[in-house]
């Protein structure tokens, strides 16, 4: 089986790395390969023309293939709450929680993951065509045939370099830019800056086809076990991150790794609850993405929720 992820070298999906690495998708009878694959709507599209079987991505970006949540569905999440930071130059950055210092400035990110930064600065009462405020690619994060590209990393290097004034993304990209003194960070949604509704307007998710989980159920199954072992073995010992970052990532990211996933621990969490998808929902309709309401089980393979083995917070 082929588990696409749009970021390779970053947090954001690291249980579904470790579920790899670790051997928790072996334990379970799977055989499955960690394709990286940029940006995230293009993993869903590949997801719905049977090229691969797996996306570890945005949850909200199914929507990029699979319109009104036909044909796909959340299997579990890899971590609660919307997991992107905003991050400014650290000349500009002023107090952590004012946005207004992204008014007249030029910020970086990554397509679908843009929609976050959009809705939140329309939650927090910014208008970024009044403000000037402009969301845009970064640069040398558009890949070319035979370029691999980690998105994260890529906008903490424009920001050192001066072109982009801040950017949206991963934590791994949000500590090397605070490391290198280039940035600092604005909000981080996760630990409750910015409109409390922005929280739930994504997560980190695991998704498969609807024909994968009604042709395949053990199989669909087997996969969200997997992803809870990798949770609760990297809860238990922090060090394996590290284990798991020298077979896919450079030096330097590979030495931030275990802090980065000590702190993401209180977000690892199986569960994708009635309430996030409620919050995903709206944030769809107002970004654009979504007409409609969908229950909560047209977007969750709620059989799978007794897999999710919710434990105590750390």
């Amino acid at each position: 089986m082929k588990l696409a992820i749009p970021d390779l070298v970053s947090n954001s999906y690291f249980p579904a790395c470790a579920a790899v690495e670790l051997g928790c998708f072996a334990d379970q009878g799977l055989a499955v390969e960690l394709e990286l694959i940029f940006p995230v709507d293009r993993c869903y599209r590949m997801l719905r023309d049977g090229e691969i079987d797996l996306v570890g991505g945005s949850a909200h970006s199914a929507l990029a293939a699979f319109p009104e949540w036909e044909g796909v569905k959340l299997l579990c999440a890899q971590g609660q709450g919307m997991y992107w930071f905003l991050v400014m130059r650290a000349d500009i950055a002023g107090e952590r929680g004012d946005l207004s210092v992204v008014k007249g400035r030029t910020i970086g990110a990554a397509p679908w993951v843009d929609m976050g930064l959009k809705q939140l600065l329309v939650d927090a009462g910014i208008d970024a065509v009044a403000d000037n405020v402009t969301i845009c690619p970064v640069p040398g994060a558009v890949p070319v045939p035979g370029q691999v590209v980690n998105f994260g990393v890529t906008a903490a290097k424009a920001l050192q370099e001066g072109l982009i004034d801040g950017f949206w993304a991963n934590g791994m990209g949000t500590e090397v830019a605070v490391q290198s003194g280039a940035g600092a960070i604005v909000l981080d949604i996760r630990r409750g800056d910015g409109p409390s509704q922005a929280f739930n307007y994504t997560m980190a998710s695991i998704a498969a086809s609807q024909s994968l989980i009604d042709r395949e159920p053990e199989t669909a199954a087997a996969v969200v076990r997997a992803i809870v072992q990798a949770q609760e073995m990297l809860r238990e010992d922090t060090s394996l991150a590290v284990r798991v970052a020298s077979k896919l990532f450079p030096e330097r990211e590979t030495a931030l790794i275990e802090r980065l996933i000590q702190r993401d621990l209180p977000y690892y969490d199986a569960r994708i609850t009635p309430e996030f998808v409620v919050g995903m929902n709206r944030f769809g309709r107002e970004i654009g993405i979504l007409n409609g309401d969908p229950a909560y089980e047209n977007v969750v393979a709620a059989q799978f929720a007794p897999l999710w083995n919710v434990k105590d917070k750390v």
